[in-house]
């Protein structure tokens, strides 16, 4: 599957996102009981907070759901490779959601993305870290291509936010049961 683009500033961004969400999902056979949100970024830095972000508003609206990496708890280069170890010694064959902040084309700014591939953390700002998921979403924050410090300092909050919401709505309508 192509990854799909979702403009999260559109007013039907959390509905065609969760739509993307939940063909891949179909694509995959993946057993909803099964899923786990690996959201990744850091707290310390508005370009690389929107996993965190994420993983808060979905452990407050899904509290039984397997979520990684909130504000109080963020998933990070430094302990990616140990959250990862943990995600599959504490549950047998999950479906990994990784999301996570990413980088692009300006025109692309304030796009959500959905794809089938694994998720590599970091490569926008030059880190060497594993490739993880069986399903990929990113918010894209910022333009590709300008030192890491001052791109991750000039990121925008309002863009940042305005993913985080429209990604973790999404991901929470793929869990309320279809209207009868």
């Amino acid at each position: 599957m192509e990854p799909v683009y979702c403009n999260a500033f559109e007013p039907d961004s959390e509905y065609r996102l969760k739509c993307a969400i939940m063909n891949a999902l179909e694509m995959h056979n993946a057993d909803i009981d099964k899923i786990v949100l690996l959201c990744i970024g850091s707290d310390r830095a508005t370009g690389d907070c929107l996993g965190p972000l994420v993983g808060e508003h979905l452990k407050n609206l899904l509290p039984d759901m397997a979520v990684y990496g909130t504000l109080e708890s963020p998933v990070h280069a430094m302990n990616l490779e140990a959250t990862i170890k943990t995600i599959y010694e504490d549950h047998c064959d999950p479906f990994i959601i990784a999301i996570d902040a990413s980088l692009g084309i300006p025109e692309h700014i304030g796009y959500a993305t959905v794809s089938t591939n694994p998720l590599i953390p970091g490569k926008g700002v030059n880190k060497k870290l594993p490739a993880i998921g069986n399903l990929s979403i990113t918010g894209i924050v910022n333009v590709a291509g300008f030192p890491n410090s001052i791109l991750l300092q000039s990121t925008r909050l309002h863009i940042v936010m305005t993913l985080a919401n429209c990604i973790g709505n999404a991901l929470y309508h793929c869990y309320l049961p279809a209207p009868l």
